[in-house]
């Protein structure tokens, strides 16, 4: 071989060699593929709501009010430290700038932690969890009409729980597919079930709930103090110029102070208003959806009393609070997990609940049980055909008994006494596997068996008509 002959194949083998190695299978190639970042919870969040640095930061879509809220209070209080207080603090003390911005920056943080918090989000349901509901659900209308069997009934749309010896009533939402805890409600706008659930405020741009009641609460407590304190010291300040200068010339010597008198007066009375109404609350311990809907009743001897009251005005206070704050339940910070249930599609009629992808995968790559192959046509011994098929020739069932009619075979003789037949049945006509019937049964055992016979079988053979164990066993006579 000359070594431009040598070169040629060798060059292709490598090259096959390599183009065989470099491929991937189609198992192999999710592995090599750049690994993508796993997505957290809250960008997959069910809720309308929006998030902000990374998911620390939960508000409700509609943010418009709470921007009116947060540019009143700065630009009041603005105002106020820039037109006044040097006014204030050289007339009477030093000490109204500093009281002003302590009520200042205790407004400012706990309107930004209502705001920026999670009420007591309620996370829904699994899809493996809402399937389940579902079902159970949709079987109630055919139990009512008797059409259900069995003894299965599924769970109604509420439950009723024991609280302090009051029945309360669990409902089911429809939406977060789950039973909703006591004194829990699902908020349209936000479209969450919030624990404990309040009311919806616009003015601070979230659901008011078991998490962040009390930072509301003293919000809005906090900023009626503030609004009270800038309104009593405008007031004051431009008393001190009128008495100096006359009232008129106070006015336009101070415009500032005109305004926030304005905004304060018109702002007061609804925040005066709403910090006592939510003080009546905590002290009997309810929520301003109970009062609304009118739930429970203040008095202890009557059928409808609140449960949830410690009959203590102290008591309720405390646990409204100083409580222990529960945690964020819906985790919306954490990494979605890869292998999260999935809903499995229907199988022959039947609706699979709770099967995930790995399970799906692993029955599609679990093999079948086959059936031993059936013989055709072409393995089975025609007459005159001489030549006998590799897997024909072992036996695997193990020796089959001929029937006790049937001639011996395995002698010289008997096959002397086959062959000719194939003369004198030259014109028999066979029949084609296309023209064959439907496979006729077994042979009775015990039946007499002729020569004419023996061509009928092995004509019949050839049509897939015998017992594969007793084809296979004449095959293995034949070729003794």
């Amino acid at each position: 071989m000359t070594p431009g002959g040598g070169s040629g194949p060798m060059k292709d083998c490598e090259y096959s060699q390599i183009s065989t190695h470099s491929s991937s299978s189609p198992m192999e190639s999710p592995h090599k593929k750049k690994k993508s970042v796993p997505k957290r919870k809250w960008e997959v969040f069910p809720g309308r709501n929006k998030f902000f640095c990374n998911g620390r930061i939960m508000m409700a879509r509609q943010t418009g009010v709470f921007y009116l809220t947060l540019v009143l209070i700065l630009v009041t209080s603005g105002l106020f430290f820039a037109f006044d207080c040097p006014y204030l603090s050289e007339k009477i003390t030093p000490a109204i700038p500093a009281i002003g911005g302590i009520l200042f920056f205790f407004v400012m943080g706990t309107l930004l932690r209502t705001s920026f918090s999670d009420p007591g989000v309620l996370p829904r349901a699994t899809p493996d969890e809402a399937a389940d509901l579902e079902r159970q659900i949709g079987n109630t209308e055919d139990i009512a009409n008797g059409s259900s069997s069995g003894g299965y009934r599924p769970p109604p749309r509420t439950k009723e729980v024991i609280i302090n010896g009051q029945t309360v009533k669990l409902k089911y939402c429809f939406t977060c597919k789950i039973f909703r805890p006591p004194r829990a409600s699902h908020c349209s706008l936000c479209d969450n079930c919030v624990e404990r659930f309040d009311h919806h405020c616009p003015w601070v741009g979230n659901c008011v709930g078991k998490r962040n009641y009390r930072f509301f609460y003293m919000f809005i407590l906090s900023l009626s103090f503030l609004t009270v304190f800038i309104f009593a010291f405008v007031i004051t300040h431009v008393i001190l110029r009128s008495q100096q200068t006359g009232f008129l010339n106070a006015l336009k010597d101070s415009p500032a102070s005109v305004l926030e008198a304005v905004v304060c007066f018109f702002s007061v009375w609804s925040i005066v208003g709403l910090s006592g109404f939510h003080t009546y609350l905590i002290s009997s311990n309810q929520t301003t959806n109970e009062d609304i809907k009118g739930s429970w009743s203040n008095k202890r001897g009557k059928e409808n009393y609140n449960p949830y009251s410690y009959g203590n005005i102290f008591t309720n206070c405390c646990a409204a609070l100083c409580g222990p704050l529960s945690p964020s339940l819906i985790d919306r910070r954490g990494f979605i997990q890869p292998d999260t249930p999935q809903l499995a599609g229907p199988s022959n009629g039947i609706t699979m609940y709770g099967a995930t992808q790995s399970q799906s995968n692993m029955a599609a790559a679990t093999p079948l049980l086959q059936s031993e192959p059936s013989i055709t046509s072409e393995e089975l011994p025609l007459p005159g055909k001489t030549s006998l098929s590799g897997p024909c020739a072992t036996l695997t069932l193990g020796q089959p008994t001929p029937p006790s009619s049937m001639p011996n075979l395995t002698s010289d003789s008997g096959l002397t006494d086959i062959i000719p037949l194939k003369e004198e049945h030259e014109g028999h006509q066979f029949l084609t596997p296309e023209e064959a019937p439907s496979p006729p049964g077994m042979l009775p055992s015990g039946s007499p068996i002729t020569h004419s016979h023996t061509m009928h079988v092995l004509s019949l053979a050839s049509q897939d008509s015998l017992h594969e164990d007793s084809v296979r066993g004449l095959v293995k006579l034949s070729s003794v």
